[in-house]
C-alpha cells in the first residue's frame, strides 16, 4: 500500500488504451476534489526520458538484463524522487507502467526469471506497491491493429514478434490471477466509456 495517497497502476500490451483511460481517471479524480499527479515509466522524470530513448528507441542491441536494469534504473529514480514525495502529500497517483511491466516484457517476452526481475524493481522501489493495478487485457494481434492505425513507427518494443506479445499477454495474466485484490482484469476491446465506468467504480471503493 501506498504511505498516504492513492497510488494506481495501468498495464497491458501497447495499444490496450492506457493513455486514454489514464486521462478520464484524472479528470474525474479531479472534478472529485482530489489532487492526481499522472506519470509514467519510463519517462517520468528528466532521467528517465534519457532511459526511455535507450530502451525504446536505441538501434543497436541491448540484453536482455541490461534493458532490465535500465528499467529498474530509471523505476529507483522515479519513485524516489516523483512518486514517493506525491503520495506523501496525499496526492492520488496514476501511472502508467510500473514492476508488473517489467515482469511481464523483461522477464516473460525477453525470457528472463520473472522471479529475479520482480526482486530487482522490489529493491529499487524499496518495495512500494500500488493500492491498485488496472489491467487493460487485449489480444496482440488486435493491439497491433489498434498500432497501425495509429502510427507508422513503432519502437523496440512494439516492433516484437506476436510471440512476444503473447508471452507478454500471458504473464499479465498470470500476474492477475495471482493477486486479484490488486488488480483489476478489463477487456480493453470494449467501448471506453464502459471501461472509464469500471474503473471509477474500482476507484470510488478506494477514496
Amino acid at each position: 500500500m501506498s504511505p498516504t495517497g492513492l497510488f494506481i497502476t495501468l498495464e497491458g500490451g501497447d495499444g490496450s488504451g492506457k493513455t486514454t483511460q489514464a486521462e478520464r481517471l484524472a479528470e474525474w479524480l479531479a472534478g472529485e476534489g482530489r489532487t492526481v499527479l499522472r506519470t509514467r515509466e519510463p519517462g517520468g522524470t528528466e532521467v528517465g526520458i534519457e532511459v526511455r530513448e535507450i530502451v525504446l528507441h536505441h538501434r543497436g542491441d541491448i540484453t536482455p538484463r541490461a534493458e532490465a536494469l535500465l528499467y529498474a534504473a530509471d523505476r529507483a529514480h522515479h519513485v524516489a524522487t516523483v512518486v514517493r514525495p506525491a503520495l506523501g502529500r496525499g496526492d492520488v497517483v496514476i501511472q502508467d507502467r510500473y514492476i508488473d511491466s517489467s515482469v511481464a516484457y523483461q522477464g516473460a517476452g525477453r525470457v528472463l526469471d520473472p522471479d529475479a526481475v520482480r526482486r530487482l524493481s522490489e529493491w529499487a522501489t524499496e518495495g512500494l506497491r500500488p493500492d491498485l493495478t488496472i489491467l487493460l487485457d487485449l489480444d496482440a494481434d488486435a493491439a497491433r491493429g489498434r498500432l497501425d492505425e495509429a502510427r507508422t513507427r513503432f519502437d523496440r518494443l512494439e516492433a516484437e514478434a506476436s510471440e512476444f506479445h503473447d508471452r507478454v499477454r500471458s504473464a499479465y495474466l498470470e500476474l492477475a490471477a495471482a493477486e486479484p485484490e490488486r488488480f483489476l482484469v478489463i477487456d480493453a476491446a470494449l467501448p471506453v466509456d464502459e471501461i472509464a465506468a469500471a474503473i471509477r467504480d474500482r476507484v470510488a471503493g478506494l477514496l
